[in-house]
Order: structure tokens, then C-alpha cells, then sequence
């Protein structure tokens, strides 16, 4: 409530109906606030009166009213109430109008409905004083509590069934099973309306339950589940603890009984009877026995196994997976004619043996099985069964190579017929001989061809051809000694025009057909036509090898350029066998290291074949070679089209352009000169003796002699020309010690006349001089560069000096 009211309080009155504890009505009074008016509480005045407000208790109303009238709950009043009717109560808040009513005038409250308080335990409401005429508030709204009372109304339940539990059968007295848990409803607050108590109604002979966790446990030690796999025990929770008028409640808790290995395996029978044909092949199921286990899942995994010796080695005894059957297997040939009854004792045992319950006794036991022998008709028998056969290659034709013996193993013992499967000697090299076995050669025989010969000989009854059996046969065919040595390969050797006495030209071996068994051994000589030579010895080095070595100082090709030096070799025999080859040898020409140079005029080929990366490697070089020839060709073709277009255009004062790239002073034929030589070949020269015309001499005389003249001036002793000189002489160093200057002649035009010059022209048309007069010295100064020229018509002078003496 709001404080600081004035005027009016409200007083509340709680009437208690049926409820068990207290037996009578209750009231208390409560001032505003949360709280009971105390002494020395604000709210009191000085002079004692207290201050109006709310006046209230409690509300309670018991659950489950079955009375016809409505249920007094309570009354809510004001202070300010004289009794006229002159205020309306009401309430608001959650189930007011409907569960509780309250009358507008007295303020009595009633529950008109039956409550439960499993669904709802209190109602939160407001109450409400108002003028009945103006409908004002005569106090403020106040919030009160309608709380349901709880009686015993609910039973336990199990809510988490149907339970299903599981103990190992044999477990000791006390061996918790489950747990098993019952909830009540009911108020755990107020009495004992929810405290449950849990006991067995049914199955206490073999469990218990903890009366108060639910732990349900065995009371016997005998538990076994080949007896009872499954218990039905009915758990029964009762409220109030157990009292006398509680409610109670109950579940079916199922327990399986789990299973140990308690039970030995054991046969049904003692001895079980099997039969089989004696010609069953190893690995025919005979039959199958099965020991019995009263356990389950893996407690009946078994394992089984042959007892005694006998049937250890005729049969075998294989566990199926599936049904924990015995499988008994042939593992060796029978014979109904060496036995006719076999006795095996067969054992089965656990395969998982739980070592708690080994007192019982032993998880083991045996059975008898009597596996009887049936007679059948069988082909005949080889005997011994021996493969192999030898036979020298030069037998005549019809000898023996060996023998076959077949028998019947019927008790009848019919006679037996052989004969050859042509299939496996198509070319009909062996005959048998149909009565008693006897393989005979049927041609020629030849180890070279073939060593081994396998044949499939076939034995059958004389009276029934359908009994028949089969044995693969070996023939080896051993060595004659019937092919002579020859030489490994047909052998050439080389060697230098000056080879020195006992220098080794080539090693020899040889091959042989045959394989004596032991081994080969050749002998090396010189055949009996080569004894009267002087050039090359033999040498036999004794491991089935020959060396041979030069015998003589120096060859001469041109005399002889190829020696054939017969070779005799004879292996060891018997008998001794020989063969004659010849090796070439070629005299070729050397190096001064004994490299072979040439032989026969022709370059000698070291190795006969090249690998592929030699020869692709050879390709590209060859490859390169053309395309720079053919570049070369191209410049130099270019070249001379440059040249001759030039020769076209006006050519001032004979300046002669050349850009092509030269290799340096020493290269002279890198270009061509005669471009600058053709400029001075005249055939014929005319001129006066001053003016600048040539002489009557001139170069008529010999026109060869002016190919190489250069124009040239005659020099006033008075000029000075040592400007240009200085000019040309600063240009010509500078040139020199340039680096970047690439190596090639250049010709530079120099357009610095000086101030004045007496000579009218610097052409070669004018100039007074003939080719003989001309002095080239002056060349030697101007460099390095200049050199080769100076030299080139320096020499071209000393010709025509001659010549003129």
C-alpha cells in the first residue's frame, strides 16, 4: 500500500475452515506495509491512535471441498465501514468473478469452484473499497494471497516405467539390480503427504527393495537362467511414510537374468558313423557334430580338435563360425584297400572359459566318429611316380629311354595299356610300347634344338578305357659334345702404321653349341697356313681367351693395308672338335698420342654404332654449321648489292663508303678490296705537264701497276699544313684510345678547310703524279688503325720498283 493515507483504514478477517492443524479460526492484523504494526512503530501516533489503513490476515481455503455451498474463504472490511451500505467491495486479480466471489457489501469471499492444489497452489488478487455512490476509492487498491491448502490426494507414481533390469545369474546375495524412484504430487512441506516408502509385493523370495532409495537388490545366491531367464517383481510406494491411511502407488519392475559360462559343452551322442568313396579328394567334407552348450551369445563359442594320432593324420577338424559346428575334412588320400574303418576322437571345448566357475568342472567333452572306407573303381596307379628321364642325343632311333610302370590298385588288378598323349609330342619324337611302359625314341634327337622334351603318358585298364591316369613326363637330352668351337663374332682389328713388338691388337673368344657338364676348355693356335707369318703372334691366355700381339717393328699401309690372320680353336672333346676363323686387321694411320686416324685412305670409324644422344648431339652440330655458312653467304651477297648500288651513285673526290664489319688489322679478307682498287684501273691517262694533267708516261705503260695508286698531291715546301695535321692527329689519338670503338677501319670525312689552301683539289683526276711517283710512308704515321693499309701498298710499291728496274 501506498503511504502517507489519510483518513481511512481497512481492516481484514481471515476465517480458517477445515484445516487439520490449527482446528479453529485465525485472525491477524497487519498495518500498511509488509509488516505488523509493532510498538514504536512510525505509524503510531503520540497520543496512541493508530493510524487507518489496511487490516488483513492471511487467506487459506482447502483443496478439494466436496460441500454443495459455496466455500467461505474469507472477509476483507474497512475501518471506515459504519454498516449503511454506503461502500462497495471488490476484488480483481486471478480467478476473481469466477472462482471467488466476494459480496459487495459485507466483503465475505467464497470459492465457488473445487481447487486442487496440484495445479495451482495460491491466487494473487486486489481488493477494492468504493463509495457506492460516486464510485471513488475510499482507499487504495491493496494486493492479497489466496493460498490452497493441501490434504493427501495424491498417490505416488512411477514415472519412469516400465523398468526393465538385468543381474548375472550366480551373483552373491545383496547384488544391486536397478533403481526404481516414485514422485508424489502433494505438498513435501506441510506433513508427510509426500514422503514415500517403497516395498515388495511381489517376487521377495529372489529381490528386495530399499525402503527408502528404491535400490532393488537379490536375496538369493542361486540365481540360474537356464532355469528362469526372467523375474516379474512388483514394487509397490506409499505415502504418509508407510501410515496407516497413506496412499500407495505400484510398478512391475521386468529383471532378465544374464548369462555366465557354467555349462560345459556336451554331445548328444557318443559316437556318430560317416562314409565316403576312397577317391574323395583332400578337402572333402565328411560330416558335421555339434556339442550342445545350455549357454548363450559367446558362453557357446567352441572350438574343436582331434584327439588321437590316427585321425590327426587321415583327417581334419575345422569349427564353423555360424553354427558352432564340428566340419570333418579328408586331409590325406584314402584307400579302401589299405583300410577300410577309420576311428577318430573328436573334442569340444570352450573357447571362453570364465575362470569364477572352473570348480564345476571341466567345460570340455568327446565323441567317437567311425569314418567308413567305400570301394570305387579306380584307374591304374603310377608306380613309382618318378618325372624324369635322360637320354643322350646320339641314340639311334628305337632305343629306350626309360620305362613306366602303372598298376590297378583295385582288388580285380586288371592289366594295364600305356600310350602317349600326342598332344604333348605332336612331332612324334617317343613311342611307348602299349604292354609293358617302355618309351623308345621315335627320330633323331638334337640337344641344340631342343634340351627337354615333357610328355604325358597315359595308363589305363585293357578292359576299360575310361579308368584312366595321367603322369607328366621329363625327357632331358644330354649333351654329345657334336658342334665345334667358333668364334664369338667375325672379329677386325686395327693397327697404327707404327706399332711397336708386342702391342696388343684384340682379345678372342669364342662360342660352343654344346654344354659338357664339365664345362668348356678351348685351345688357341694359329692355323697351320699361318705359320710362315712374321707380323702377329697368338697368345692363349688359358681361360677360353686368346690376345694378338704385333710380332714386328712398324706396318706400311701403302705396302699392305689389311692382314688375314687365321685362328684355329679346339675344345676339349671327346672327341676334340675344331674350327678355323679369321681375323681382319687393318693398318691404319695414328696420331702422335695412337690415336687411329684414317685406314684404307678412309677415316676409321672407332665405334661402329653411336648412341642416340651422340648422334642427336652429331645432328645439331651439323645443323649449325649450315645456318652460319648460309648467313655468312647472305652478308656477303648483301654486301656486294650495297656495294654496286654505290658504285651507281656520284662518287666526290673518290670517297670510297664501306660499312661492312671487319675482324681487326690482321683480317685482310674480311672484305673485298678490289672495290677500291677498280677507282685507279684507267685504261688509258692523257694530261699536260702543268695545269694538273698527267704525263705522257703516266699509266699507260702497265695498267696493273695503277690498280693500287692513290691520289696524292705534290706539296709547296712553303704551305703550312699544320693545322690539319694537328686537327687530324687529335682525332686519330682520340680514336685510339676509345674503347667502345668497335674493330674496323673507318674512313672519316673532315670538313675543316684551314684558311687558306693552294692546292685547287685533293682529286685523284687532277693530280699531277703518276702511280709510280706516289710515296706511301706518310701511311705509317696514322695509327694503328691505318697499318695494314700502309702495309698493303707499302708492299704494292716495292713491286712496281722493281718492276720499272
Amino acid at each position: 500500500m501506498a503511504k502517507g493515507l489519510q483518513g481511512f483504514s481497512w481492516t481484514m478477517l481471515l476465517l480458517f475452515c477445515a484445516i487439520q492443524d490449527l482446528g479453529a479460526w485465525a485472525m491477524h492484523t497487519a498495518v500498511e506495509g509488509p509488516g505488523l504494526g509493532q510498538p514504536g512503530d512510525p505509524t503510531l501516533l503520540a497520543s496512541g491512535r493508530v493510524k487507518r489503513g489496511w487490516v488483513w490476515n492471511q487467506f487459506f481455503v482447502v483443496e478439494e471441498y466436496t460441500g454443495t455451498e459455496p466455500l467461505y474463504v474469507g472477509k476483507i472490511h474497512s475501518d471506515s465501514d459504519e454498516g449503511d451500505g454506503s461502500i462497495k467491495y471488490t476484488i480483481s486479480g486471478e480467478g476473481a468473478g469466477t472462482i471467488f466471489l466476494i459480496d459487495e457489501i459485507t466483503g465475505d469471499i467464497h470459492a465457488t469452484e473445487r481447487l486442487d492444489r496440484e495445479q495451482k497452489t495460491f491466487y494473487t488478487l486486489r481488493a477494492q473499497a468504493r463509495d457506492r455512490q460516486t464510485d471513488q476509492l475510499l482507499e487504495p487498491e491493496s494486493e492479497f494471497i489466496i493460498k490452497v491448502q493441501d490434504i493427501n490426494d495424491s498417490e505416488p507414481r512411477f514415472l519412469e516405467g516400465p523398468y526393465i533390469g538385468s543381474v548375472a545369474e550366480l551373483s552373491p546375495i545383496g547384488t544391486s539390480v536397478m533403481q526404481v524412484m516414485a514422485s508424489d504430487a502433494d505438498d513435501p512441506t506441510y506433513g508427510s503427504s509426500a514422503r514415500v516408502v517403497y516395498s515388495v509385493l511381489e517376487g521377495e523370495q529372489h529381490f528386495t527393495v530399499d525402503s527408502k532409495t528404491g535400490v532393488i537388490r537379490t536375496a538369493v545366491a542361486d540365481l540360474d537362467r537356464e532355469t528362469q531367464d526372467r523375474y516379474e517383481v512388483v514394487i509397490r510406494a506409499t505415502d504418509m511414510a508407510g501410515q496407516l491411511g497413506g496412499l500407495s502407488g505400484s510398478t512391475t519392475v521386468t529383471i532378465v537374468i544374464t548369462d555366465v559360462n557354467d555349462n560345459p559343452p556336451r554331445f548328444p551322442q557318443k559316437m556318430y558313423q560317416f562314409s565316403i568313396v576312397e577317391t574323395a579328394p583332400v578337402g572333402t567334407a565328411i560330416g558335421r557334430v555339434k556339442a550342445e552348450d545350455s549357454d548363450v551369445g559367446e558362453n557357446t563359442d567352441m572350438t574343436y580338435q582331434v584327439k588321437d594320432e590316427e585321425g590327426v593324420e587321415m583327417f581334419k577338424v575345422t569349427t564353423d563360425s555360424n553354427t558352432q559346428e564340428a566340419v570333418i575334412t579328408v586331409q590325406k588320400p584314402l584307400d579302401y584297400e589299405s583300410k577300410k574303418v577309420h576311428t577318430v576322437v573328436v573334442e569340444a571345448l570352450n573357447k571362453f572359459v570364465d575362470p569364477r566357475f572352473v570348480d564345476l568342472g571341466t567345460f570340455r567333452d568327446q565323441t567317437i566318429v567311425r569314418v567308413s572306407v567305400l570301394d570305387v573303381d579306380e584307374p591304374p596307379e603310377f608306380r613309382p611316380p618318378s618325372n624324369l628321364m635322360e637320354v643322350q642325343e646320339d641314340v639311334h632311333v628305337g632305343s629306350v629311354v626309360g620305362v613306366v610302370t602303372a598298376l590297378d590298385p583295385d582288388t580285380a588288378n586288371h592289366p594295364v595299356r600305356y600310350a602317349i598323349d600326342r598332344s604333348t609330342d605332336a612331332e612324334r619324337i617317343f613311342d611307348i610300347d602299349a604292354n609293358t611302359g617302355a618309351i623308345v625314341t621315335g627320330k633323331i634327337l638334337d640337344r641344340e634344338t631342343a634340351g627337354w622334351h615333357n610328355i604325358t603318358v597315359l595308363a589305363m585298364e585293357a578292359d576299360n578305357h575310361s579308368q584312366v591316369s595321367r603322369a607328366s613326363l621329363r625327357i632331358r637330352i644330354l649333351d654329345v659334345n657334336d658342334n665345334p668351337p667358333e668364334l664369338a663374332t667375325p672379329y677386325e682389328a686395327a693397327v697404327c702404321e707404327d706399332a711397336k713388338p708386342g702391342q696388343l691388337i684384340q682379345t678372342i673368344s669364342v662360342v660352343d653349341r654344346d654344354e659338357p657338364q664339365s664345362g668348356h676348355r678351348f685351345y688357341f693356335t694359329l692355323a697351320p697356313e699361318a705359320t710362315n707369318n712374321h707380323h702377329f703372334s697368338l697368345l692363349d691366355i688359358k681361360d677360353n681367351t686368346a690376345a694378338v700381339h704385333t710380332q714386328r717393328m712398324g706396318f706400311n699401309r701403302q705396302e699392305q693395308d689389311v692382314y688375314l690372320l687365321p685362328i684355329l680353336v679346339v675344345d676339349s672333346g671327346p672327341p676334340a672338335l675344331s674350327s678355323t676363323g679369321t681375323l681382319t686387321i687393318r693398318i691404319c694411320g695414328c696420331d702422335s698420342n695412337g690415336a687411329i686416324q684414317s685406314c684404307n685412305s678412309t677415316a676409321y670409324v672407332v665405334s661402329a654404332t653411336l648412341s642416340p644422344g651422340a648422334l642427336i648431339a652429331l645432328l645439331v652440330c651439323v645443323l649449325i654449321l649450315v645456318v652460319l655458312v648460309l648467313l655468312i653467304l647472305t652478308l656477303k651477297r648483301h654486301h656486294k648489292s650495297h656495294l654496286t648500288s654505290e658504285d651507281d651513285e656520284d662518287m666526290r673526290d673518290n670517297v670510297i663508303k664501306y660499312n661492312d664489319e671487319g675482324g681487326g688489322e690482321q683480317d685482310t679478307e674480311a672484305y673485298d678490296m678490289s672495290a677500291l682498287r677498280s677507282l685507279y684501273d684507267f685504261s688509258e691517262i692523257k694530261g699536260g705537264d702543268g695545269g694538273g694533267g698527267l704525263g705522257d708516261g703516266g699509266l699507260s705503260g702497265n695498267p696493273a701497276s695503277e690498280l693500287h695508286a692513290l691520289p696524292q698531291w705534290v706539296q709547296s715546301p712553303d704551305l703550312d699544313f699544320s693545322v690539319f695535321r694537328d686537327y687530324i692527329c687529335k682525332k686519330v689519338e682520340q680514336a685510339d684510345e676509345d674503347l667502345s670503338v668497335p674493330p674496323y677501319d673507318s674512313f672519316q670525312t673532315y670538313a675543316f678547310e684551314g684558311s687558306d689552301s693552294p692546292v685547287p683539289s685533293l682529286s685523284s683526276i687532277n693530280t699531277w703524279s703518276s702511280g709510280s711517283e706516289q710515296d706511301f710512308s706518310y701511311l705509317g704515321g696514322w695509327g694503328p688503325r691505318f697499318r695494314q693499309l700502309a702495309a698493303l701498298y707499302a708492299g704494292r710499291r716495292g713491286e712496281e720498283d722493281s718492276e720499272e728496274s
